[in-house]
């Protein structure tokens, strides 16, 4: 896309159009040529290891964070996005899916009243945004991812430790497949 068609598109001048590819480019979310085309980074295996790294590190942190805070209107919360992860994956509606799964995480990490931690958090998923939706339209899920339901059963627990090995573990595991 160049400026100009994004501007089109969303009914705004060129102004408010290169600000916010600006931004994006700077969060790593976009690509900005010599010429004014915007295009999504393709990144190579090294990059997403490295982002599924910084995911690995930050995240199970925020959740640790997030456990003293977690009361069971938080938990039925959870549960309700995860019913809605369910419904995305038996529509095969990938795009709902990848957001309902990003908001399974952010509604718990904004219990970690941390954020500086959640910012970083959510630059590496803007980063990762392409690449993901390109990969879950080929993976066909059929349910909610199996360590949610562990993330939700540590938050009920208290389970600090089983709570970080069960985030960890759905971060990796989603980011593996991702590696070509």
């Amino acid at each position: 896309m160049t400026l100009r068609g994004i501007g089109k598109t969303f009914g705004v001048s060129m102004t408010p159009a290169r600000e916010a590819v600006r931004r994006l480019v700077a969060d790593g979310g976009l690509s900005l040529s010599s010429s004014g085309r915007v295009s999504t980074p393709e990144l190579s295996n090294e990059r997403l290891e490295e982002l599924a790294s910084i995911r690995a590190l930050i995240e199970p942190e925020l959740a640790s964070r997030a456990l003293p805070r977690a009361h069971l209107a938080l938990i039925d919360r959870l549960q309700a996005i995860n019913a809605s992860i369910a419904e995305c994956a038996a529509k095969h509606d990938d795009v709902g899916y990848i957001r309902t799964n990003l908001e399974f995480h952010r509604t718990l990490y904004l219990r970690a009243q941390a954020p500086a931690m959640l910012a970083m958090t959510e630059t590496v998923w803007l980063q990762l945004g392409p690449t993901m939706r390109a990969m879950y339209s080929r993976l066909n899920r059929t349910e909610v991812p199996h360590n949610h339901r562990l993330i939700v059963a540590a938050l009920r627990a208290g389970d600090e430790p089983g709570l970080r090995l069960a985030l960890r573990s759905d971060v990796t595991q989603g980011l593996r497949l991702l590696a070509v």
